[in-house]
């Protein structure tokens, strides 16, 4: 029951995100070029959402790592759940793409690199340390609030808190690399733009950026994010 929780659960965020970006990017969209504040929006709304609907989900592997880390789940736990997470992202843009297809198809000319960071995150300066050190300390910003935010006891605030805070740190700090902070939201839309048929072609997916950035530096974040919650904040 908690994979699929977490496969779906990490699916409607794909939804939702994947979606906005579509919806901003595609042409004949309805809301094509609404901007950055209508795209982070969209993400912090829709992972309250899902945490609404899923309940006591991580959708982030990340977040997994963190409560291994704090011996809430146990390691052994961590693979099954993240590849649950992956599988979610890929389907959720599976789902995204079959409803935006004439918008894709309307899109031919569009930058084909423009229509991969339609599912992927991507940096406007490539510096991959910098990069890294963004997705890290965005991750531990993410994971040490939400442990936070977790405490507070009153009905329904977590999942209100957490979309405010992706919306925050979109804000922010979103700018450098997109903020993925999530294997799942990066790989699993990443892979499926490698395996869809998008019109027009695919720009090379950047499978560099995306193990090393998005991939990589949210699992070092949210170790150091449940350390600095355990040993400093209690």
């Amino acid at each position: 029951h908690q994979l699929i929780a977490e496969f779906l659960g990490t699916a409607l965020m794909i939804v939702f995100g994947v979606g906005v970006h579509c919806c901003e990017v595609l042409n004949t969209s309805k809301y094509q070029n609404s901007g950055h504040i209508f795209a982070i929006t969209t993400w912090g709304f829709g992972i309250t959402i899902s945490l609404f609907i899923f309940g006591d989900v991580s959708i982030n592997p990340a977040m997994v790592v963190a409560q291994a880390v704090l011996g809430n789940i146990p390691w052994a736990q961590v693979i099954p759940i993240s590849i649950a997470e992956v599988f979610g992202g890929i389907f959720g843009s599976v789902v995204v793409f079959i409803a935006y297809y004439d918008q894709f198809k309307a899109s031919e000319e569009i930058d084909r690199i423009k229509i991969r960071n339609i599912f992927s995150t991507n940096p406007n300066v490539r510096n991959l340390p910098r990069n890294f050190f963004v997705e890290f300390i965005d991750t531990f910003i993410f994971i040490t609030a939400i442990l936070a935010i977790c405490t507070v006891k009153t009905p329904g605030i977590v999942p209100i808190a957490v979309g405010l805070l992706v919306w925050a740190i979109g804000m922010g700090m979103g700018g450098p690399t997109g903020f993925a902070m999530n294997l799942a939201r990066d790989m699993g839309p990443r892979i499926a733009h490698a395996l869809l048929p998008i019109p027009g072609g695919k720009a090379d997916n950047d499978w560099q950026y995306g193990i090393l950035v998005p991939g990589i530096a949210p699992f070092l974040g949210a170790a150091c994010a449940a350390l600095f919650a355990r040993y400093f904040l209690g």
